[in-house]
């Protein structure tokens, strides 16, 4: 077996002598406690040296990305591939999944391998002849400055580090101005408690504290350059008739001090919010216009560097910021969040809370591409992200009108609002029934009748013979009535009844009358003229 060993100086192949003992890894440290037993162990069959630092800078950074360099490819050309029936013993399993795909060599990474390198690293320098310890030393530390340094380079344009840092300064000083300027309200509202109700904006209220001093000064103080003339001539009023407590000069003075550093803490921020703009639009344009300077550094800044941002899917920027949530929901089984960071986009911001989950999620697809754009793409304009803000734009209009549009159908066409009529399901009250008196003469209606009979009889539709009957059940109930109140009344009032006129039997709404109604009709009307005959007679 060949063990590849990389060290600063160059590339050491060495050859294992026993291949036995590899497998016992737990006493394989024993076999290099001296470098006589690690000489007995493996021996070094070739080594490659670097010429100078930068060969080693390219060979090094190769290894880190997984890749074969110049170097390696002619070192294991020349001595491995002779031997390509042996095993190379490598430390990178990446590497040697690379070597084996190119150089067709049988590669191995193990346990026993990484304690067989662990053993080679301790006693190297008695199984590399050649090399002092010293120049070892100093190869080393060349190489790993170089190292660092070639991580380090950057374009002065891509330098999203000043991104993370100015946009958690920003956030520092929005905290410790909120304290500051409640310490500062707190303090002078002993002595001037109506000032702070009077004055909302934190900066005047400072600017004010810092300009009036003692309240007895209001009066002879001119705040014309930082208030309004109706603000201005309430605090003179409040100054007068103020119910705060009296205070020392030195007092004062202390509270001044405070004011100043709040205005120069507010005006050192308003200079680096301009900063981060700037920055912003310079390295990142098109996640600018999508959410905004302050948003889009804040994904910079939770997922570290611009690059990392463009390695996350757009479910993952979406949720950016609320793993809290997300976690804990997953683990209650519940509903996960919606949106994270870019719940504070004004795209997010401006639709209503029905679409907000939709408009997060087109919005969270759309700056997962302008962040790859930003970080991968050669040139830096806004193009692309100004095209998708005008998509999601319409978008959401889409989905706010949506509300208004047919449920069925196309969904193109407005829903038309037809003009409101009130139906109602009451009864009106028919009063053509209140009246006995005869509209028409008895041999009119005797005529009617037997035309009626002659006529073919019409016969109604089956769903309304319910109908029919009930009229004619309330018809019989009518007349039977009618029937029993003269018979109650005096004489006189009978020769009245005789005036009374057999009430035309019902007809239902599409005219035809029913041949039960007519037989029990002609039987009323023979029964009233027996009545009739006898009360003559009488």
């Amino acid at each position: 077996m060949l063990v590849l060993f990389e060290t600063a100086a160059g590339y050491a192949i060495f050859k294992v002598l026993d291949e036995q003992k590899l497998q016992q890894v737990d006493s394989l440290w024993k076999e290099f406690e001296t470098p006589e037993k690690a000489n007995k162990m493996v021996k070094l069959k070739h080594f490659e040296k670097f010429q100078d630092t930068t060969e080693a800078l390219a060979a090094a950074t190769a290894m880190v990305e997984g890749k074969i360099g110049k170097s390696l490819k002619k070192v294991l050309k020349k001595v491995v591939a002779k031997e390509a029936h042996e095993q190379l013993a490598i430390t990178d399993a990446k590497l040697g999944g690379v070597i084996k795909e190119k150089l067709n060599l049988n590669c191995v990474h193990s346990p026993a391998v990484a304690e067989l390198m662990r053993g080679i690293r301790t006693q190297i320098e008695g199984l590399i002849t050649g090399l002092p310890p010293r120049e070892i030393s100093a190869m080393s530390l060349g190489l790993a400055h170089s190292l660092s340094r070639y991580k380090l380079k950057f374009s002065p344009d891509k330098v999203d580090t000043m991104i993370v840092q100015a946009i958690s300064l920003l956030d520092d000083l929005d905290k410790e101005l909120n304290n500051y300027i409640m310490r500062c309200r707190e303090w002078y509202g002993w002595h001037f408690p109506e000032l702070g109700k009077i004055i909302t904006d934190n900066l005047a209220y400072c600017k004010s504290v810092r300009k009036i001093g003692d309240r007895t000064n209001v009066a002879t103080t001119d705040l014309s350059d930082l208030l309004p003339e109706e603000v201005e001539a309430e605090v003179k009023l409040a100054a007068e008739i103020s119910m705060g407590t009296e205070v020392s000069e030195e007092d004062i003075l202390n509270v001044m001090h405070l004011c100043d550093q709040v205005i120069e803490i507010s005006e050192y921020r308003t200079q680096l919010y301009d900063y981060l703009k700037n920055r912003m639009m310079a390295i990142a344009p098109n996640l600018t216009v999508m959410v905004g300077e302050l948003v889009g550094a804040r994904l910079i800044s939770h997922a570290g560097s611009l690059l990392n941002l463009a390695k996350h899917p757009a479910s993952t920027v979406q949720i950016l910021g609320a793993e809290k949530a997300l976690f804990r929901a997953l683990k209650t089984r519940r509903d996960t969040p919606k949106y994270g960071l870019i719940y504070h986009a004004s795209l997010v911001g401006q639709t209503s809370a029905k679409i907000k989950g939709k408009i997060s999620r087109s919005l969270a697809a759309k700056t997962a591409l302008a962040i790859r754009y930003d970080a991968l793409a050669e040139d830096t304009n806004a193009e692309m992200g100004l095209e998708n803000r005008a998509k999601l734009e319409a978008r959401v209009r889409q989905l706010e009108e949506r509300g208004i549009r047919r449920i069925s159908g196309t969904g193109k066409a407005l829903a038309k609002a037809d003009k409101y009529q009130h139906k109602s399901d009451v009864r009106v009250y028919d009063p053509s029934g209140d009246s006995t008196l005869p509209t028409t003469s008895k041999k009119r209606k005797f005529e009617e009748e037997e035309q009626q009979e002659e006529e073919p009889q019409q016969q109604p539709k089956p769903k309304k013979v319910k109908k029919e009957k009930a009229a004619a059940a309330e018809a019989e109930a009518e007349a039977e009535a009618e029937s029993e109140e003269p018979k109650k009344k005096k004489k006189k009032k009978k020769h009245e009844a005789a005036a009374e006129v057999v009430e035309e039997p019902t007809v239902t709404e599409e005219g035809a009358v029913s041949p039960s109604e007519e037989q029990t009709a002609e039987k009323k009307k023979k029964k009233k003229k027996k009545k009739v005959k006898e009360t003559e007679g009488e």
